[in-house]
């Protein structure tokens, strides 16, 4: 589910009821979340399947915040499934630990479970606003009388990765929410 729809960014853009814009707008809506995803996470809650190999008492989930475990199978036939009542899920860092506190064996994991937020933070939300609006801006450069977007819009450092698309005051408030690293 996008972060935005089509009415709220005709809004924010100021386009009013004019649909001209529709498919160029719903292109940026759907990029938008994309990018906000990859660094906060999932934003709607969606079913995650994905193989995963634990060491010592921690197995990580890749996709956080994790909501809910569904299933741990093992990928190699002869194993049982673990009863996910059994474990504890910190949803925040993806982490499973077993309640018993026994170490993982067994593995590699085929882990289902839940991925994303039951609420969408209000600064995940403004940050998807500034983006769009911020991409609108800078879409046509200096052939709409505004190089490089000026205003509040300017990004005078680029981002090491992110080169000009996603302004600081952006990444200032996903900072907050940012995916903890994965240890491989």
């Amino acid at each position: 589910m996008p972060l935005l729809t089509l009415e709220q960014a005709r809004s924010i853009l100021g386009l009013g009821s004019d649909t001209q814009y529709d498919d160029e707008l719903n292109v940026y809506i759907d990029a938008l979340t994309e990018v906000i995803e990859g660094f906060v996470g999932p934003i709607d809650p969606r079913e995650v399947v994905e193989q995963a190999d634990a060491r010592g008492q921690t197995l990580v989930l890749l996709q956080t915040p994790a909501l809910s475990l569904t299933s741990l199978t093992p990928v190699l036939s002869g194993g049982s499934a673990v009863d996910v009542a059994g474990l504890h899920l910190d949803g925040a860092s993806g982490a499973v630990g077993r309640l018993d506190g026994a170490d993982w064996t067994g593995g590699p994991w085929t882990v289902t479970y839940q991925a994303g937020r039951t609420t969408v933070p209000a600064s995940l939300t403004v940050a998807a606003r500034l983006l769009l609006q911020h991409w609108w801006r800078t879409r046509y450069g200096a052939a709409r009388g505004n190089p490089g977007g000026g205003e509040d819009y300017d990004v005078n450092e680029p981002v090491p990765g992110f080169g000009y698309a996603i302004p600081n005051r952006v990444l200032q408030l996903l900072e907050p929410f940012r995916r903890p690293p994965v240890v491989a």
